[in-house]
């Protein structure tokens, strides 16, 4: 994160930091997500219900919308590098309990201090990120920071699925492990601390949360997510138990939802900067739609196939969009970011759970109803930024 360089900030190419920076969250977020992909194993070894596996991915959600947040505060006279290496070492340890739980319970402290841990790295890299590069390449450099999150639906979600598969599903905690340690020395070795750190006035970072139009920013981004998440948590039983597929396929049609976000977030992260508001008009109608016609068709496989692609293209790649969103509307400090982290969590721990009581209530179709319902409330959101704005919708 060094910014006393003017040559480094003024070059057009990106720096090699911030691809560390996507790696490690490809690495964070590979633990997030892989619980999906997972759930049938997780139910057997801890002996618990499918939606009670299910629940681990809101239990990270809430560890991140609570302590994400919290540890930020507590880290905001740190550098940031060492705040970073601490919270990659925070956590392997979290990690490392997962792999060897026993029990649901320990299985849940473990997600805790993992999202801890990623909630608090998040918010840090965010804030790195932005002070590498000028500010019209802002959407692109965390398109590449972001773009961890996509690779790792592309690789790492899969790739966990497969070990599991052939393994159990403690191997696919272990190679996570091992995946993070690397990331650490890569971390320890590309990414400097600033020459002369200055004292961070608390004071300032909390006076931007008075303003309405962010918190309305950060509920655009938690009911967007939110619907996101709703579908992609079930999205391995949905596909085997509604669409008929085999167990041993799963893989590749996650690999399937994960190109279609790195392609996304590769197009959409292009438009974040320039066309910002226009990029999550257009992404929350898509994907209200999208969720909708899903809902209709997840019995046929072939649709299903276009579907997933869609919603991978849709989905997660609006992240780097609602990210500059913020960042206009406030700050790039570690702060704003981890509360719009912790706000896009909460968004993800309402879906998820509302998804579950949709799956126990009215079986595997509630998903994908539930994403739809979401996205429509962040159209509504955004609706309402513009009338209070008095501009036409569709203003960048």
């Amino acid at each position: 994160m060094p910014t006393t360089s003017h040559t480094r900030a003024d070059s057009r190419a990106m720096p090699l930091a911030v691809s560390v920076l996507g790696l490690a969250i490809f690495c964070l977020h590979t633990t997030e997500v892989m619980v999906a992909g997972l759930l049938p194993s997780l139910s057997a070894g801890l002996g618990v219900s499918t939606t009670a596996a299910g629940n681990l991915v809101t239990v990270f959600a809430l560890g991140m919308v609570f302590g994400g947040p919290a540890l930020t505060l507590a880290l905001m006279r740190a550098p940031r590098k060492p705040a970073m290496i601490m919270m990659l070492v925070l956590f392997l340890a979290g990690q490392t309990l997962g792999a060897l739980a026993g029990a649901y319970w320990v299985m849940v402290l473990a997600r805790v201090l993992t999202a801890l841990a990623t909630a608090a790295f998040f918010g840090l890299a965010a804030s790195v990120c932005a002070g590498l590069v000028p500010p019209d390449r802002v959407g692109r450099a965390l398109a590449v920071v972001f773009g961890g999150f996509m690779v790792a639906n592309v690789f790492g979600l899969p790739l966990a699925t497969f070990i599991d598969q052939l393994m159990g599903w403690r191997a696919a905690f272990w190679t996570v492990d091992v995946l993070v340690a690397l990331c650490l020395v890569l971390v320890l070795v590309t990414v400097r601390s600033p020459a002369a750190p200055g004292r961070p006035d608390l004071r300032a970072e909390l006076s931007v949360f008075r303003s309405g139009r962010l918190w309305g920013a950060f509920t655009t981004n938690a009911l967007l997510i939110g619907g996101v998440f709703a579908t992609f948590a079930y999205l391995s039983p949905v596909l085997t138990e509604v669409a008929g597929f085999g167990a041993a396929v799963v893989p590749l049609l996650f690999v399937l939802y994960g190109v279609g976000t790195v392609i996304g977030n590769v197009v959409l992260g292009r438009l974040a900067d320039a066309h910002t508001m226009r990029t999550l008009w257009l992404g929350g109608v898509v994907l209200a739609v999208l969720l909708g016609l899903y809902a209709l068709v997840a019995s046929n496989q072939a649709l299903t196939l276009v579907a997933l692609f869609l919603l991978g293209f849709t989905g997660l790649p609006l992240n780097p969009a609602m990210a500059s969103r913020v960042m206009r509307l406030s700050n790039s400090g570690a702060l704003v970011n981890t509360m719009n982290t912790a706000t896009i969590c909460a968004g993800v721990t309402l879906g998820t759970w509302l998804a579950g009581l949709g799956i126990d209530a009215f079986g595997y179709h509630a998903p994908m109803w539930v994403g739809a319902l979401l996205a429509a409330g962040a159209l509504a959101t955004l609706l309402v930024a513009r009338i209070a704005d008095r501009r036409p919708f569709w203003r960048a």
